[in-house]
């Protein structure tokens, strides 16, 4: 194809934006709401695991150890941490733990400094970078010489695995679902938008017009509206998704308890969006309305 061809058929399929307005503004409006909801979808799915990666992050293992001496300590710590599913240890001492436990029995101050002993352990609170390893886990703790006691959430463990594969399965069949739906629809529309011009393209094909001569305006004109309408519903993504995140860090007290106050930001992902609503709009309009020609240039 020659430029001047070329930059003929690109005006050509902008123009027809304008000389077929109605209908443009039609796949318009469509194309932007299957890509706000398949956006929001995406948005909300990277929630749930961000949350559920929250309430990983507090599920620890507690050792406890008595009566161990400091390098009795450094041993058990350093055999923690060799272990392969360790992510983090922290270290608190009796006498952290001790203090603590004064301040949070306040009324009984008194008679926690009567004692000549401290009667508080030693803990090492770990960190497991796999929760289906958290039973595994307890279990070598248990083994380690000095260790006296191994705590670990395992039956929170296994729901919060469960809760993330049923979560990660409904939220990609809702997915794939709206990404189907929203294709039909697509073409549907572009069928609808083609067979409104099917005289236009009658015509064009009688006077020996070729089917890429043809098809390329359409191609172009679709493009133009997708890149529109995704740029549109990238803009309408935002709002909605930020007045969403801020309605849930309206009241910190509940939202944190539920992981909730450390959400995916849109800023972190807006390039990544705008360049995925665009690219999927222009995609959807464009291959959309070249399908949807195949019977009209069989003149």
């Amino acid at each position: 194809m020659r430029g001047s061809n070329f930059s003929y058929l690109v005006k050509q399929g902008i123009v027809s934006v304008w000389h077929n307005r109605m209908m443009s503004f039609a796949s318009f409006c469509i194309i932007m709401v299957s890509l706000l909801l398949i956006s929001l979808a995406m948005l909300i799915a990277a929630d749930l695991n961000v949350v559920i990666g929250n309430a990983e992050d507090k599920n620890e293992v507690l050792v406890y150890v008595d009566n161990a001496d400091a390098d009795a300590l450094l041993h058990i710590e350093e055999t923690i941490k060799s272990n392969p599913y360790t992510e983090r240890v922290v270290f608190y001492s009796k006498e952290e733990a001790f203090e603590a436990q004064k301040e949070r029995m306040e009324d009984y101050a008194e008679v926690l400094n009567a004692l000549k002993e401290n009667p508080m352990p030693d803990t090492f609170r770990v960190t497991v970078n796999d929760l289906k390893k958290m039973n595994e886990v307890k279990r070598t703790f248990e083994t380690i010489e000095g260790v006296e006691k191994v705590s670990a959430p395992y039956d929170f463990a296994s729901v919060l695995v469960s809760l993330r594969t049923t979560l990660t399965i409904i939220a990609g069949a809702m997915l794939v679902a709206l990404v189907i739906v929203s294709i039909v629809i697509v073409y549907n529309a572009a069928r609808t938008s083609v067979f409104a011009r099917r005289k236009e393209i009658g015509i064009m094909k009688s006077v020996g017009a070729t089917n890429s001569f043809i098809k390329f305006p359409f191609f172009i004109e679709g493009m133009f509206i997708g890149v529109v309408a995704g740029a549109v519903s990238w803009f309408l993504t935002k709002i909605a998704y930020e007045a969403l995140v801020s309605f849930f860090a309206g009241d910190i007290t509940i939202w944190q308890v539920l992981g909730l106050s450390h959400v995916l930001q849109f800023d972190d992902v807006m390039w990544f969006m705008l360049a995925f609503n665009c690219l999927v709009g222009a995609l959807l309009s464009a291959i959309g309305t070249v399908f949807s020609m195949g019977k009209h240039l069989k003149v």
